[in-house]
């Protein structure tokens, strides 16, 4: 059986002093695409700072193609 995949990616916040999304808000994301069939498979955080704090944090969201 070759079963299809389709990914969808979300991004919590968007640097340090200026975030589009709080990041709390991760969990009712996850919650709120599970609802559509999504499945969370990783959260990704970049290092982008010189501290080595993540300017934001991506959901990567995996569900199985219909069609």
């Amino acid at each position: 059986m070759n079963e299809k995949y389709e990914y969808k990616f979300v991004r919590l916040g968007h640097g340090l002093l200026w975030p589009t999304k709080k990041a709390e808000t991760y969990k009712e994301e996850i919650q709120k695409h599970a609802k559509e069939g999504w499945k969370l498979v990783q959260v990704f955080a970049p290092s982008r700072t010189i501290l080595g704090i993540a300017n934001f944090h991506e959901l990567i969201l995996e569900k199985k193609k219909t069609n």
